[in-house]
């Protein structure tokens, strides 16, 4: 008989080793909103000033023009200044109906009217209106409008108003052909001979930098073709097409009658119908120039084309700046408090 003890019944199954725990997986977390407030109210605070900055530099370069405008303007009449103020005022008026007519869709009318207001500000620091779109386009996407169809407004807006200003220049010969001094005020061939060759060059420039950078071509084919369904989809609105075309061709009018309102209060008794064709006639002359608000080029034209029909130059040089007190220095700082806020209020 064997000693060794009898093996009992078989036991569980020794248990499993337990597995090892997962290693800790270092997630990055998100830092808190309130360490990035700071950063986005400095920013925004920043944006606000620097066009205050930007308008009094101008300011102190330009201080002689504002002198001399307002010395003047100080013994003008001044009911009708008030009346080019008014003129002034309606000109906003039709730059945010033209705005609207190059959109489909609707615009809030009150944000739409400010947010021009201060768009003519931005226009008189850059040249060739690249504040006035830099503003409106701003203005557009904080209204959902996407940037394609955005830019394509813009295009659109920059096409029609020299059209539109065209087509009331050539009303203004068919209509009034005895009152005009027209042999006068056509420029010659050196004149037109500017405005060809900056198109030109634009328009060569456009092409070689599609030809040369490719990333740039898909854009720029959407860019076309928003713009080609956008203009044809409107042009199907009666009300979109009154108010893009009818706004075009009312902005260089209200321009004019400021212009006549200012001379009317130094004494100069040309009708509105003669200002008003040698203020266009001078715009389309000079007004491809790349000049803030047209500052310059146009004026020097103005004061020109005002003594063909026998306004003494110190007298039209006078007009010309009121015009440019009422239109530009007047709103300037009311414009830019409009634009800081409406960037206050994230609207830009």
């Amino acid at each position: 008989m064997s000693l060794l003890p009898l093996e009992g019944p078989p036991g569980p199954p020794p248990a499993a080793a337990p597995a090892p725990a997962p290693l800790p997986i270092s997630t990055p977390v998100p830092a808190p909103a309130g360490s990035r407030r700071p950063l986005t109210r400095l920013t925004r605070r920043l944006v606000t000033v620097l066009p205050l900055l930007f308008i009094g530099i101008w300011a102190a370069l330009d201080w002689r023009a504002l002198y001399d405008g307002t010395a003047r303007l100080a013994s003008a009449d001044p009911g009708w200044l008030l009346v080019g103020l008014f003129y002034t005022c309606l000109g906003w008026v039709s730059a945010s109906v033209v705005r609207q007519g190059a959109l489909p869709e609707r615009l809030p009318p009150g944000l739409l009217l400010a947010s021009q207001f201060a768009a003519g500000a931005a226009n008189h620091v850059l040249p060739a209106s690249l504040g006035a779109h830099a503003v409106t386009l701003r203005f557009l996407q904080g209204q959902g409008i996407p940037l394609a169809r955005a830019t394509a407004s813009l295009a659109l807006y920059a096409l029609v108003r020299p059209i539109a200003k065209t087509l009331v220049l050539i009303g203004f010969l068919v209509a009034l052909p005895g009152l005009l001094r027209l042999g006068d005020l056509v420029p010659d061939g050196r004149m037109l001979f500017l405005p060809l060759v900056t198109a030109g060059l634009g328009l060569g420039a456009t092409l070689l930098l599609l030809t040369l950078v490719r990333p740039l071509r898909r854009p720029a084919v959407t860019f076309v073709r928003t713009a080609l369904t956008d203009a044809r989809r409107l042009h199907t609105m009666p009300s979109r097409i009154l108010a893009l075309w009818g706004g075009a061709a009312a902005a260089p009018l209200l321009q004019a009658s400021v212009i006549h309102a200012v001379g009317a209060s130094l004494g100069v008794t040309l009708s509105w119908a003669q200002v008003a064709f040698a203020y266009l006639a001078a715009s389309s002359a000079v007004g491809s120039v790349p000049a803030p608000g047209g500052i310059g080029p146009v004026d020097a034209a103005m004061v020109f084309t005002l003594a063909v029909y026998g306004v003494p130059v110190g007298v039209g040089t006078a007009t010309l700046i009121g015009y440019r007190v009422l239109t530009v220095w007047l709103p300037l700082l009311p414009g830019v408090l409009c634009m800081s806020a409406l960037v206050h209020r994230k609207a830009l």
